[in-house]
């Protein structure tokens, strides 16, 4: 066998013993289901802590459908940090009966800082505290019983609960699209079966909840790295707490459509977990040898990444050592296609089965469905070259201009 093709077949057989993992979670969360408790849940005083940096076009929605949940007004407080906001966000947010706060500050910047300020004016003004705290990003959309679904998982003993997150824009283009079936793909065929099999789910950016307990130990919000996250994720696991996730509990948050932009963003989750990996990987190989399979089941995206990037890497190695020398090059070359043949081709059944499983999840026509599936595969293979990137460069935080109204979420529903 040729060395180029040696090589691919090598770490395409590594790649599929990495994801073993996931197909048994595939079979997981689509043979298990998760005992739904029919018992009455208590009601809780939650805390809901919004950041938000120039969101006037959208922190409206989200505090109305906050406002028009099935679950007691007066047991929800909304907070809403305005971080060096330029327009009149802290005005509509406060309009709609949010506390408002402001904040500007032109170092520490993010929203990693701009929580922890939230944190601190909160136990400052209501020093007999809540019982749990909301996290959610100011373009998000809840549906009628999200609140009163993760209170019956709250009430049920967890510390930490994460819902599920939708998108209110899958068929924008085909960067929404991609990001949509990403996001879904968390959702409903990690997290959820991770929590079937009593294993510590992840937070996901948005749309989560953490008792009073958590927030005492933390005494704020300590998380500043670049996937504060992720960076939460791994400090309660490696401590021993276990996320839980709702998979009743619904949340649309908006995709960026902008190639560029996506690009900017997932080069900084990349980077984030690799720092969160390193700062971390003490204390989850400790976890790891105590017995802890959520520390195990964390650190497994590593690997796909390094195995992703180092495949890259040899394959234009080869390449350009070919060009050079004039020998071997239609065999790297060769080599090279047919390894993204083959990485197209899973990720095309992936998409595929995804869409199929969550047709009615997804808020899009058939039609944009489709189409999309084809190009989902070109979304996910552009990871490798932008972990490439991550790894020699640390970009800065920048936010993402949102625009996306509950009226065209209503619409998507519709189709």
């Amino acid at each position: 066998m040729r060395v180029p093709e040696y090589i691919n077949n090598l770490i395409f057989i590594f790649s599929i013993i990495v994801n073993l993992k996931q197909i048994f979670y595939l079979i997981v969360a689509l043979l298990k289901k998760d005992k739904y408790s029919s018992k009455e849940a208590p009601f809780h005083h939650y805390a809901v802590m919004i950041c938000a940096r120039n969101e006037a076009a959208v922190i409206a929605d989200l505090i109305d459908s906050i406002k028009t949940q099935t679950y007691p007004q007066d047991l929800i407080d909304i907070f809403v940090m305005a971080d060096n906001c330029s327009d009149n966000t802290a005005d509509i947010a406060s309009s709609h009966g949010a506390h408002v706060y402001s904040r500007f500050h032109t170092e520490k910047v993010g929203k990693g800082y701009a929580l922890e300020a939230l944190m601190n004016h909160i136990r400052e003004d209501y020093p007999e505290g809540f019982d749990g705290y909301f996290v959610f990003d100011a373009d998000n959309i809840l549906e009628h019983d999200y609140i009163e679904q993760m209170n019956r998982k709250f009430s049920d003993g967890h510390d930490i609960v994460t819902g599920f997150r939708n998108s209110k824009n899958f068929a924008d283009n085909w960067i929404s699209a991609g990001n949509s079936l990403w996001f879904l793909w968390d959702s409903k065929y990690l997290n959820y079966p991770r929590y079937l099999l009593g294993i510590s789910c992840t937070v996901s950016g948005t749309g989560f909840l953490f008792s009073r307990r958590i927030a005492e130990k933390l005494g704020g919000w300590p998380y500043h790295m670049l996937t504060e996250d992720w960076q939460f994720s791994f400090d309660q696991v490696t401590k021993g707490e276990k996320i839980a996730f709702c998979r009743q509990a619904v949340l649309y948050d908006e995709q960026p459509t902008s190639f560029i932009v996506s690009c900017r963003q997932r080069i900084r989750w990349c980077r984030g977990l690799l720092e969160v990996n390193v700062r971390y990987m003490k204390k989850v190989l400790k976890g790891i040898y105590h017995g802890s399979f959520s520390c195990f089941d964390i650190i497994l995206y590593a690997p796909t990444y390094v195995l992703s990037v180092a495949s890259l890497a040899l394959n234009l190695v080869m390449i350009l050592h070919g060009a050079i020398t004039g020998d071997g090059i239609l065999t790297a070359v060769q080599s090279f296609v047919l390894l993204f043949i083959r990485m197209y081709v899973a990720f095309w059944l992936v998409g595929l089965f995804f869409i199929v499983t969550e047709w009615k999840t997804i808020r899009a026509g058939a039609l944009s469905k489709m189409i999309h599936l084809w190009t989902f595969p070109f979304f996910t293979l552009s990871y490798v070259p932008l972990t490439a990137v991550a790894l020699f460069y640390s970009p800065k935080w920048k936010p993402i201009r949102h625009t996306v109204t509950a009226q065209q979420l209503y619409n998507a529903k519709k189709k």
